[in-house]
């Protein structure tokens, strides 16, 4: 199993590497923001508005509202990676890194638009009388010819509905379970039987309940972690600024050794700003339109500005949150990483209620990101094998988050990771090819506004 567990690591380096995913991802969405015309950039606060206060549209299609499928998706993104990636970006590739990450989810905004307008576009009704659409959608019906599409969106429906299982759910719960077992002594088989209960009582609803919930659960977990950054922040408000410069000098000549920090090229910040920008935000992953799918709206153009807010969120403000914390208090200069590093940032400025906040969020995150990649992977195997899996889907999903939190994952963590890399290579092929309809659909839109 060893050897096995090596050479899928090796795969996945490889997708994941700076050969292959994190340059096709990059430059589809470069490519898409200069077909629309930097749409992100001229239209972000209208997004917002939509997103967040318009919330929803009466009399149309769709299960759940603008707002709730924004933070169904929300749910499944903002996660470890806002705390853990960032952390790890900054402590291998300096504080140069944040820029490069910042640089990813403005293109990413892009490609997350794109998504959410073709997944609309070509949803349809399931026999539950659901919505139902997404990457797997999109590339078997938009995608000519008709043979090539359907493969594709199989590769993409499989790869995510396995990725759903890992990434989504083993490797949360049993991050959540180690996590609270050495910060506060709790055994794993606790919080394991703990969140799988909890899952089981939103995902057994479908995405209805899902939605209700993380409409909720979702703005609270943000506005709280946020708020314990904010407050680490004004404490070092003075650093705000040398913080910025160190944003901007490492990420144009990279960043000389420091204290306990071994230093860091200009290649180191831009590789894993980028990489850990793709995995915080999942922009081209395909992933979050899913939910969009299910959003109440006449528009395919509506829905996919308030889901581009998604990355802005993401990467953009929560993100930096973490990364201006770490870089205010002087502890990227330990030589600690992950988890550990943005506690210590959290201790330096709040003491050990810090680390409290860092530990609660980390669970809330990982709590999230299980009920977004549940309806994820609910739709991908309904995609598969129709909708009399779906209940059999949830019982076992539910099951697995138990499972997670009480054994060894390093076999389950480096197949998850390598499928939830597959999923974006259709995808990305699905973007280019029908970028033309994206491109005509946002402009007959917007000649109607």
């Amino acid at each position: 199993m060893s050897s096995l567990t090596e050479l899928v690591s090796q795969v996945s380096g490889f997708v994941w590497g700076p050969y292959l995913l994190i340059p096709l991802l990059l430059l589809t969405g470069f490519f898409l923001t200069l077909r629309l015309r930097g749409i992100q950039f001229t239209r972000l606060w209208g997004s917002l508005y939509l997103g967040l206060i318009v919330r929803r549209e009466k009399d149309a299609d769709g299960d759940i509202s603008h707002f709730q499928a924004l933070m169904t998706a929300l749910a499944a993104t903002v996660g470890t990676g806002n705390i853990v990636g960032v952390a790890t970006a900054i402590a291998l590739g300096g504080p140069g890194a944040l820029f490069w990450m910042w640089i990813t989810g403005l293109v990413g905004m892009a490609t997350k638009f794109s998504e959410a307008l073709l997944s609309v576009k070509f949803r349809t009704t399931d026999e539950r009388g659901e919505m139902a659409g997404g990457p797997m959608y999109y590339l078997a019906e938009g995608i000519r010819p008709r043979g090539l599409g359907k493969f594709l969106g199989v590769l993409f429906a499989l790869f995510a509905a396995v990725a759903a299982f890992g990434i989504g759910n083993m490797v949360q719960s049993n991050s959540v379970a180690s996590g609270l077992e050495d910060s506060f002594g709790i055994d794993t088989w606790i919080t394991g039987l703990v969140m799988a209960v909890a899952a089981g009582a939103v995902i057994l609803g479908g995405i209805k309940s899902i939605g209700r919930f993380t409409g909720v659960f979702v703005p609270a977990m943000i506005v709280l972690y946020m708020i314990g950054a904010g407050l680490v922040i004004a404490m070092h408000v003075d650093q705000v600024p040398a913080a910025f410069r160190l944003v901007l000098q490492g990420a144009f000549s990279g960043t000389a050794a420091a204290g306990g920090f071994a230093g860091a090229a200009l290649a180191q910040a831009i590789r894993f700003g980028v990489a850990r920008g793709i995995f915080s935000n999942e922009s081209g992953l395909g992933s979050a339109g899913i939910a969009a799918a299910a959003a109440q709206t006449h528009e395919p153009t509506r829905q996919a500005l308030v889901s581009m807010t998604q990355t802005f969120i993401d990467t953009i403000v929560v993100c930096s949150f973490t990364g201006f914390a770490i870089l205010c208090t002087g502890v990227w200069e330990s030589g600690l990483n992950g988890a550990p590093l943005t506690q210590a940032a959290f201790r330096a400025g709040l003491g050990d209620f810090g680390s409290w906040i860092v530990s609660i969020g980390l669970t809330m995150f990982a709590f999230s990101t299980v009920l977004g990649w549940s309806y994820y992977g609910e739709k991908s195997l309904e995609f598969l094998l129709g909708t009399k899996a779906i209940l059999p889907y949830r019982l076992v999903f539910v099951v697995a988050v138990f499972f997670g939190a009480i054994r060894s994952l390093d076999f389950v963590w480096s197949v998850s990771d390598v499928m939830n890399g597959l999923m974006a290579l259709p995808n990305l092929v699905g973007l280019l090819l029908l970028s033309g309809v994206i491109v005509a659909e946002t402009r007959d839109y917007f000649g109607r506004s």
